[in-house]
């Protein structure tokens, strides 16, 4: 949640954030007079509790009349420190419901929704198909071709937006993440295989339980949800923990497989295996103190770009609005790398730098100097997915349906240069 020092002494600079995101400012009004009756209620409970303890030590001093006086005094306080509590407890919850209604307060992101994004730079030229005398075709058709890809069979065994890597297809996903596990190691992150069903206090810790919990799968059952990456499963690692972050930032890269409803899509992308309702991805994560975050922030960037790189992908870097911004980031950078088949961009990669907002939730907290606690920062990043393998496809194709292999997943094929077509 925001810290509440701060919606005490700068309500402005929240104001400010909830305009830019283009959500509802008045949420900081909610939030402050919530907090004021929570404390107002607090401190009457103390002042009462207090007088209920004195009185105590009074009564079994007294004696006669006095003793009853001071015994009917002590049952009415009794009923009234109870009365207290609970009004105070009632303050609590009232508050905890407003505050986890206002998201990370943004830190840079350019207001505004979706489409007011602000492109950082372009890496790469996308290739002059016409020139070569390629006909452009997407990655079904081209994953297809290479008995790559079943959707079909897909659909069949599970329903819409499903789907079957098959053969060099399951060994292209396979050589992706090993690559990006590779990398993740050698930058010096610890390599984790995580849990994909998470605890609600988890899911709710990171954020996700909010405006787009309809995108999340939940097995009611059990009380469990399907995690969509496996920063959520991260972020709960270190949960009511106290970590050292003395030798600089804590980093793991989380493999697992992802889920996702993908509420509100209808129509969009579900050819292939753009938008589907399960993926695998590795997933940086990073624990830092809060004034290293930032810069934490662009080496996460740059990991993913060098991974980029490795595959050969033109692409282009964005700031993300505040508005298209989740909940518990402040900031967030994407990745897109050219579609040839759509002439448009798609997003690869996502960095969000959540700022001390998931480790307040999660009670993940570093000691300073002096001894106290604080919250640390945390910080995502994407370096591998399936949805990589439809960039891949496309920009490496050839005119006679082959692919060829970037020379940076060449070592995880064994040295194959070019996927060739299956004859039917």
């Amino acid at each position: 949640m925001i810290d509440l020092k701060m919606l005490r002494s700068d309500p402005e600079t929240i104001r400010s954030s909830q305009r830019d995101r283009r959500a509802d400012p008045s949420l900081v009004d909610a939030a402050l007079e919530a907090d004021t009756r929570r404390r107002a209620a607090l401190a009457q409970f103390e002042e009462l509790r207090a007088e209920q303890k004195g009185l105590g030590k009074q009564v079994a001093r007294a004696q006669g009349d006095e003793k009853q006086e001071l015994l009917a005094r002590t049952k009415q306080l009794a009923a009234d420190v109870k009365g207290r509590q609970a009004e105070a407890t009632e303050a609590e919850a009232a508050l905890t419901t407003v505050l986890r209604q206002i998201p990370n307060v943004v830190e840079g992101a350019p207001a505004g929704l979706e489409e007011d994004y602000v492109v950082l730079r372009h890496e790469g030229t996308p290739r002059d198909f016409a020139a070569e005398g390629v006909e452009v075709r997407d990655h079904l058709a081209i994953g297809e071709g290479l008995a790559a890809i079943d959707t079909e069979r897909g659909a069949k065994v599970s329903g819409a937006r499903f789907y079957f890597l098959t053969g060099i297809g399951a060994r292209l996903e396979l050589a992706l993440l090993n690559a990006a596990m590779d990398q993740a190691v050698a930058a010096g992150f610890t390599p984790m295989i995580t849990p994909t069903l998470v605890r609600p206090e988890v899911m709710q810790g990171t954020g996700f339980l909010g405006e787009h919990s309809d995108e999340i799968y939940r097995l009611e059952k059990d009380d469990l949800y399907l995690v969509g990456t496996s920063e959520v499963a991260l972020a709960g690692y270190h949960a009511d923990e106290i970590i050292d972050l003395s030798d600089g930032p804590r980093r793991y890269a989380g493999w697992s497989a992802c889920y996702r409803r993908e509420a509100g899509s209808a129509g969009k992308d579900t050819r292939g295996i753009i938008r589907v309702h399960q993926f695998h991805k590795v997933e940086m994560y990073s624990y830092a103190r809060i004034e290293d975050a930032e810069a934490e922030h662009q080496r996460l960037l740059a990991w993913e770009e060098e991974m980029l790189a490795k595959v050969e992908l033109p692409y282009r870097v964005i700031d993300t609005a505040a508005g298209d911004l989740g909940t518990s980031a402040a900031r967030k950078f994407d990745c897109e790398a050219w579609l040839p088949s759509q002439q448009r961009y798609l997003e690869l990669t996502s960095t969000s730098n959540t700022t001390q907002f998931q480790a307040r939730r999660l009670n993940v907290r570093e000691r300073g100097e002096s001894g106290d606690t604080r919250p640390v920062a945390t910080l995502n990043g994407t370096l591998g997915t399936t949805r990589w393998i439809v960039a891949i496809l496309e920009n490496h194709q050839q005119a006679d349906g082959s692919v060829r292999v970037p020379e940076g997943l060449r070592p995880y094929l064994g040295g194959l240069e070019v996927l060739e077509p299956v004859a039917r």
